[in-house]
């Protein structure tokens, strides 16, 4: 069976930047439903099980270019939640979930953390990077209705049924703060929500997942 629309898709990737290895990993989706980066799925068009791969993407066919006006210095009152400042995400150079002005999470790094502001830099982490990207198709089967209605993993179900992050709930994890110009704000962790992944998304940072729109 070979790989195209409404397939799930089983395979190993291995990625390197700039001639190093930075991720390798078993990933399945469903193909064409959006969920990876459309230049990658059209390098997988057509590919059947145990059959490899290899290719590599430029900067705007991957993430895009670094953008500069996505450093940003942040208001420490962003990062208040129930009051308390969130200083043990603060770390330089560790990534934590934030909700921007549309509601939605964007990971950012935390590039300084100063007296009263934090400067965050939300451009994706492979931002102007060439990816290379070498694997194994493992399986290829139909998708269920199922799963073309829900997702392969929920990720199609609404935010309340993907056990996604509930403003001002019982334990809810997204609380909202004075970030700047109200731009975004700090992302807390609920019962059963891990460090980095505040809505729980199949893949986390997996450089294949789409990037932000």
């Amino acid at each position: 069976m070979k790989i195209n629309q409404n397939k799930v898709v089983l395979l190993h990737y291995e990625l390197s930047v700039d001639g190093k290895s930075v991720e390798h990993n078993d990933l399945d989706y469903i193909h064409g439903t959006h969920m990876l980066l459309p230049k990658f799925e059209q390098e997988l068009e057509g590919l059947e099980p145990t059959q490899s791969f290899a290719f590599t993407l430029s900067p705007e066919e991957g993430y895009g270019t670094y953008e500069a006006d996505k450093r940003i210095d942040l208001s420490k009152k962003a990062f208040m939640v129930d009051g308390r400042l969130m200083e043990e995400f603060l770390v330089p150079e560790r990534r934590i979930p934030m909700l921007d002005a549309a509601g939605q999470v964007v990971q950012g790094l935390v590039c300084e953390v100063k007296e009263d502001v934090v400067t965050m830099d939300f451009n994706h982490p492979m931002a102007g990077k060439t990816l290379h990207f070498e694997g194994v198709v493992k399986e290829v089967r139909e998708a269920t209705e199922k799963e073309l209605k829900e997702g392969l993993h929920g990720e199609f179900l609404p935010p309340e049924e993907h056990h996604c992050c509930h403003k001002h709930g019982n334990g809810g994890c997204c609380h909202h703060g004075e970030g700047h110009d109200g731009e975004h704000e700090c992302c807390h962790h609920g019962e059963g929500h891990k460090d980095g992944d505040c809505c729980g998304h199949h893949g986390g940072d997996c450089c294949c997942n789409q990037k932000d729109s």
